[in-house]
C-alpha cells in the first residue's frame, strides 16, 4: 500500500512542477519593457515548406534593453520573418533595412504595466487551478485506496502530505508573480 501511496504522492509533485515550469514559460512571454528573444518564442516563418521557429533561421541578438536585432541567414528570409512577425501580434513593429530586421520596444505607460501585471496575475491562477486540481485528483486516489484497505491513519497522513505539496507549489506561484510584478513595475 504505501508504495501506491508514493506513486500518488510523487505523480502529483511531478504534475505540479509541470504546472510552474508552464507558468514560467507564460511569464516569460509576457514583455516587461525589456528585449528578450523569448518574445519571438512561438513565433514560426516558412522555410523551405515547412513552418519553423525564427531562432532556426536567423541570429537573435538584443542590442541593447529596448531593441532586438534579427540578422536571418539568408537574405530571402527578411519578408518572411518580418511578415510572421507582423501576424504574430507581439505589439511591435519590425523596421527592415535589407539586412536585418531590428524591434524597437517602446517603453510601458503605467497603464499598459497594469495590463500586463493582470494578464500575468491570470497565468498564475491558471496555474494554481491546475495545482488544486491535481491535489484534488491526489486525494480522490487516496479515498480509493483507502475503500480498498488503506488505514484511515495512513490516508490521513498521505492527504496532509498532497496538501504540504500544494501548499509549496501554490507558495512558488506566487513567488513567480511578486518577482514579475516587481520587474514590470520597475521603470
Amino acid at each position: 500500500m504505501s508504495e501506491e501511496l508514493d506513486l500518488i504522492l510523487d505523480d502529483a509533485e511531478s504534475t505540479m512542477k509541470k504546472a510552474i515550469n508552464h507558468l514560467e514559460t507564460e511569464l516569460t512571454k509576457i514583455r516587461a519593457g525589456k528585449a528578450s528573444p523569448a518574445m519571438l518564442d512561438g513565433i514560426t516563418v516558412e522555410y523551405y515548406g515547412a513552418p519553423t521557429p525564427i531562432a532556426q533561421v536567423s541570429n537573435i541578438v538584443i542590442l541593447d534593453v529596448r531593441t532586438v536585432s534579427i540578422q536571418p541567414w539568408e537574405k530571402n528570409m527578411i519578408a518572411p520573418i518580418e511578415r510572421a512577425i507582423m501576424m504574430a501580434n507581439i505589439g511591435v513593429t519590425p523596421q527592415n533595412d535589407g539586412i536585418m530586421i531590428r524591434l524597437f520596444l517602446p517603453p510601458l505607460t503605467e497603464e499598459r504595466r497594469r495590463e500586463l501585471f493582470k494578464k500575468a496575475s491570470g497565468e498564475g491562477e491558471f496555474s494554481k487551478v491546475a495545482i488544486r486540481n491535481i491535489r484534488r485528483d491526489a486525494i480522490e486516489d487516496i479515498k480509493k485506496l483507502q475503500k480498498d484497505g488503506l488505514s484511515e491513519d495512513a490516508a490521513k497522513d498521505a492527504e496532509k502530505s498532497v496538501q504540504d505539496i500544494t501548499d509549496k507549489y501554490i507558495a512558488l506561484v506566487e513567488k513567480h508573480l511578486a518577482a514579475k510584478e516587481k520587474e514590470m513595475m520597475t521603470v
